[in-house]
């Protein structure tokens, strides 16, 4: 009998093993496509963040804007919620410059992980989780799961997605994934899920609010739910207004800094309603220059125009690039930059309808076709070269090893949480305590780390003669002792009593 049973079992082994290895195929077989959207999210997440470390341990990513939500971080963590130094040198709630409380969540997360390269990580992952609604809403729409993923695909190689992850961290840059989320929610008649998506959004800045409102519009318009269509615009309506008319100047005391931004246009959104009665062709000529032609084009060439197949979605892009457009300030127009946040989601949306309106078999065809023209695209353009240690040309300064050396040096001399001004390519190391100052201002300062090589000054741009004579000033001050000097590299402590 017993050797009866072992002259059976090696069979019966073998034959469970053949059936594992038939369900594991079977299994494998019927997720093909989600497997390699996946597996794609999850290289583009390790090369995107080890791009930004690189980014970061080289000095290449500064106190504006990094270090800006890193104090804010830090502060919400320990107490202060959402606390922050502003560059005139007075503590101030982050809630006077953008109303972005979405940052209060991640103050849990950096008490976990105390490091600027937490926040780096959440905002690429975030970006690489956005391929996923793309994905459920292509195996919707196309017919095709292959169609699908190569969708999915080419909103990770949209070269723009990886500058935007790479300068870590604006926090309108969580609304991409987030838009893509509440866009599937909707098309899927999910209200509530939507309402949670809906809610972060908002927290992620002022003006998403005016891409809400145009999806609202867009759900009326392409699903036929007037009710909620109008209730979702109107409250993404009353979510800007209300951070620009009470919240921001509740905090601030006064206007939005950013309002500057749009001199040329009347400087606020009242300014703004009366150059457009008394002087439209003020208006229209800042709408129609070279640069804003060329940003239309790069953001929508990538995807070959296919979102113009569905123009209730492609439509929903515009309060962004209206903004965008009127703005003073040139790197709104840069498809480089955090501007696009309230663009790419729509635009990517709308490739996903604009294709399924093509005839069934075409589908894959050009969805194959979007996907390869991102991938040259990415191989040529995107931010690859932090991958090597190297800066990004264009983007950021690269810096000798000899001088990233004497910055780490200068850093670790200062003690933790002691109030320190900096210069602006230090900052982003440096902030993570209650009092960080930016030069040419020192406040409560009790040490000082200035990179002579950055002549940044506070907000006021390059300023080489008003930082040579801020080094004038403190070199002289008896308050002040020389503890470091290597490579251009100054640290300052200020003398006891």
């Amino acid at each position: 009998m017993t050797s009866d049973s072992h002259a059976v079992t090696p069979d019966g082994t073998a034959t469970r093993r053949r059936a594992s290895r038939t369900m594991l195929a079977l299994w494998v077989r019927e997720r093909t496509w989600s497997l390699v959207v996946w597996g794609a999210m999850l290289a583009w997440s390790a090369a995107l963040f080890s791009a930004v470390r690189s980014e970061f341990l080289e000095f290449r990513l500064a106190r504006f804007d990094l270090g800006n939500i890193v104090q804010a971080v830090w502060n919400t963590a320990h107490g202060r919620p959402l606390e922050a130094t502003a560059s005139s040198g007075e503590q101030m709630v982050r809630l006077g410059s953008h109303v972005d409380p979405i940052l209060a969540l991640l103050a849990p997360l950096w008490l976990l992980a105390p490091s600027p390269l937490t926040l780096a990580a959440v905002q690429v992952v975030a970006c690489a989780l956005g391929a996923l609604p793309v994905f459920w809403l292509g195996r919707r729409h196309l017919g095709s799961e292959k169609a699908a993923a190569f969708v999915a695909l080419a909103y990770l190689a949209y070269p723009w997605l990886a500058w935007t992850a790479l300068d870590a961290f604006h926090p309108v840059t969580l609304a991409i994934p987030l838009f893509l989320l509440a866009i599937w929610f909707l098309d899927s008649g999910r209200l509530r899920p939507f309402a949670v998506c809906a809610v972060l959004i908002l927290a992620t800045g002022e003006l998403m609010g005016l891409a809400l409102a145009g999806l609202g519009l867009w759900y009326w318009q392409a699903r036929g739910h007037r009710r909620a269509g109008l209730a979702i615009s109107a409250a993404g309506f009353a979510w800007t207004l209300v951070c620009l008319a009470l919240i921001i100047p509740a905090f601030r005391g006064a206007e939005s800094p950013f309002y500057e931004r749009f001199e040329s246009v009347g400087g606020s959104p009242s300014g703004l309603l009366r150059t457009a009665a008394t002087d439209p062709g003020a208006i229209v000529a800042a709408l129609t220059s070279t640069d804003d032609f060329l940003y239309v084009f790069l953001l929508g060439a990538p995807l070959l125009g296919v979102f113009l197949f569905a123009p209730a979605m492609a439509l929903v892009v515009l309060p962004q690039l209206l903004v965008n457009g009127l703005s003073d300030f040139s790197p709104t127009t840069d498809p480089r930059t955090h501007y696009i946040a309230a663009v790419v989601p729509f635009l990517i949306a709308g490739t996903v309808l604009g294709l399924s309106r093509l005839a069934p078999r075409s589908r894959v065809r050009m969805a194959a076709g979007i996907l390869l023209v991102n991938v040259t695209l990415a191989l040529l353009f995107a931010p690859w070269d932090a991958l090597f240690g190297r800066g990004v040309v264009g983007f950021h300064t690269d810096l000798p090893r000899t001088h990233v050396a004497a910055l780490g040096e200068a850093v670790a001399l200062v003690p933790r949480d002691a109030p320190v001004s900096t210069t602006n390519r230090v900052g982003s190391h440096l902030s993570d305590r209650r009092y960080v100052y930016s030069v040419d201002v020192i406040g409560r300062a009790e040490w000082l780390v200035l990179d002579t090589w950055d002549a940044r000054v506070v907000e006021s741009g390059w300023q080489p003669a008003r930082f040579k004579a801020f080094l004038r000033r403190v070199e002289l001050a008896p308050s002040w002792v020389k503890v470091f000097d290597r490579d251009g590299v100054l640290v300052y402590r200020k003398r006891e009593g």
